[in-house]
């Protein structure tokens, strides 16, 4: 089930996180990638948690929802897993083996590299270089994740009565939409190392890229749900009206400068100290763009205030620059939206093939 055999287009990239599902769908338009379809559907409360999926019938209620206000008429899709339970690893094995014995040694070798009974596990495997002439190892990507997580996100799609025909690693389809960014980043700005932050509604995670390679991935309890929280708070509503409230910009005048700005130092922050984390464990000294995801990225001007603070060149994440888009999909609501859909655009991205 996981990434390393192509599929066909068109499939879905269903994000499912904390606080809702996304859905993208990409076709190609001659050597362009058109957006034809998207949607956007909010989750229960606590439906899922630490990146793992809690309630299998609330998630596939909501998926089947979004694939009803998205309008697409594809079945077959690809989601991704993460978390503590997701392990990627580069192995080494003797060059030259078939793919099945090569199948074989995997099995026994995962023994050796992953915490969990093998029974219990999905593995999947691919060589990642053709191996020199006389080369006599070849080194190769293992990916393995806890089967309850895997069955999970399975489930919750066909309850939304979608195929699961893809289930990722977030790390991968990271790469997948930074590699696709990276081609319209701003003059000038190398790709050696290039930190993604993607905030989301309860937690933040870091992911640093090495030549458009995860390095590096690191999650933070603290995400948009914090400022609806205070804004909750501070003006005596439910967490609902809240929300509302702050997507419609209908707060009180000193929402700005007594909620907001207070937030956002607070966010900057946190990025700052995620990234020290890194820094501490790494012998790179130096991030050459930070790149802003997730729904909380949307807040007005966020990258002019961490860029000086940081010193680093910041971005908002845009995966939509120079694609297409149906005449069917509104272009304001998805550009507004364009942050928070990095994984489903790099999900999106496996049916191109």
């Amino acid at each position: 089930m996981f990434p390393f055999t192509k599929k066909s287009a068109p499939i879905l990239g269903i994000d499912i996180s904390e606080a809702a599902v996304k859905l993208l769908e990409l076709s190609h338009r001659g050597s362009a990638y058109q957006v034809e379809s998207y949607a956007v559907e909010p989750l229960a409360p606590n439906s899922v948690a630490e990146k793992t999926i809690n309630d299998v019938d609330a998630v596939g209620e909501a998926i089947a929802r979004v694939v009803e206000k998205s309008g697409t008429k594809t079945k077959n899709a690809a989601v991704c897993v993460a978390g503590s339970s997701v392990i990627t690893k580069v192995i080494n094995m003797p060059a030259g083996l078939s793919d099945d014995d090569m199948e074989s040694q995997i099995q026994i070798e995962a023994d050796q590299h992953i915490p969990f009974p093998l029974d219990q596990v999905a593995l999947d495997f691919e060589v990642q270089n053709e191996p020199e002439e006389g080369a006599q190892d070849v080194e190769v990507l293992l990916a393995a994740a806890r089967s309850e997580i895997v069955d999970n996100c399975i489930a919750s799609l066909e309850l939304g009565g979608l195929n699961a025909k893809v289930v990722d690693i977030e790390a991968f389809t990271i790469e997948n939409t930074v590699k696709r960014m990276s081609e319209n980043f701003p003059s000038g700005v190398s790709t050696d190392a290039i930190a993604v932050v993607d905030v989301g509604s309860r937690s933040m995670t870091l992911s640093v890229l090495e030549d458009l390679k995860v390095v590096y991935s690191r999650d933070e309890g603290f995400g948009g749900a914090q400022l609806t929280e205070e804004i909750q708070r501070r003006y005596s509503m439910s967490f609902e009206e809240a929300v509302i409230a702050r997507k419609s910009g209908s707060l009180p005048e000193d929402y700005e400068s007594e909620v907001l700005e207070p937030f956002k130092d607070n966010l900057i922050s946190e990025i700052s100290r995620a990234l020290q984390f890194f820094f501490s464990s790494s012998q790179t000294t130096d991030i050459d763009i930070l790149v802003v995801a997730g729904g909380t990225a949307s807040i007005p001007n966020l990258a002019d205030l961490i860029e000086p603070r940081l010193e680093i060149k910041t971005i908002i994440a845009n995966p939509f620059l120079k694609m297409n888009i149906s005449p069917k999909v509104n272009k304001k609501t998805l550009t507004n939206d364009a942050p928070a859909l990095m994984i489903a655009c790099g999900l999106a991205m496996r049916g191109d093939g």
